[in-house]
């Protein structure tokens, strides 16, 4: 994925951790790969599975092989119907400790104790690995829980500011692109997704300042739309 924009605002993007984190925190499903079996857990309702979760960190030694692993795979899918809607997969990877309980939100189980091996981010850049000071030292993204609900509101309620966000695009879209539409927004900014006739491209637009929580959200989004209206480029570019 390429990211376009004015380069001395755009490099500022969440971290490994912290985007494994946010979609742990917004997923609603996962599946869970132990004792040979898959199983799919819808119902996690948003709610963080880390809750219900506890990791350890390893043993010294690797004296933890005897115990079931245990793989945790999420994907991340854009709420809106853009093109290849598959954003990211998560994946934690550990064992064991205790017997696994199921971890949706209605199951009503007990916490589930794993050792903890690594986590894995794989996006269109490539694949991250994490440790578990990083992923314990990361918090979810603030938006990450409203995201989906925001996105769609946008394209629903909003498609024609969507079109006036492309002023802010650097280099300006070519007449290529034939519809744009809002991938993602995080507490740095909002992501377009730029399609195009053959392929698409993701241009990143940066909040004027990183969002501490939703409440800022608004003010952060109209301050966008108000340096788009600024500029006298005219986009023509369908929403």
């Amino acid at each position: 994925m390429r990211l376009f924009g004015d380069p001395a605002t755009s490099a500022v993007l969440p971290t490994a951790a912290e985007r494994i984190r946010s979609v742990l925190a917004a997923a609603h499903s996962m599946t869970v790969v132990t004792d040979g079996l898959r199983r799919e857990v819808r119902h996690l309702d948003g709610g963080d599975p880390m809750g219900r979760l506890h990791l350890h960190p390893a043993e010294p030694g690797g004296h933890a092989e005897h115990r079931p692993a245990i793989r945790l795979e999420f994907t991340d899918v854009a709420p809106t119907p853009v093109r290849d809607r598959v954003r990211a997969r998560v994946t934690v990877l550990g064992r064991l400790l205790t017997p696994y309980s199921d971890l949706s939100a209605e199951s009503g189980a007990d916490s589930t104790c794993m050792e903890f091996e690594r986590a894995e981010l794989e996006t269109a850049e490539g694949i991250a690995y994490v440790g578990l000071e990083e992923l314990d030292e990361a918090d979810p993204d603030p938006l990450a829980a409203y995201e989906a609900g925001m996105l769609t509101h946008l394209l629903d309620e909003h498609h024609d500011l969507v079109t006036l966000l492309l002023r802010l695009v650097r280099p300006q879209p070519a007449a290529a692109v034939v519809r744009a539409l809002p991938l993602a927004m995080d507490r740095y900014g909002i992501t377009l997704r730029l399609e195009e006739r053959r392929g698409h491209r993701d241009v990143r637009l940066p909040f004027p300042s990183p969002l501490d929580d939703v409440e800022q959200s608004g003010a952060q989004i109209q301050a966008l739309f108000s340096a788009a209206r600024r500029r006298s480029h005219r986009n023509t570019l369908p929403a």
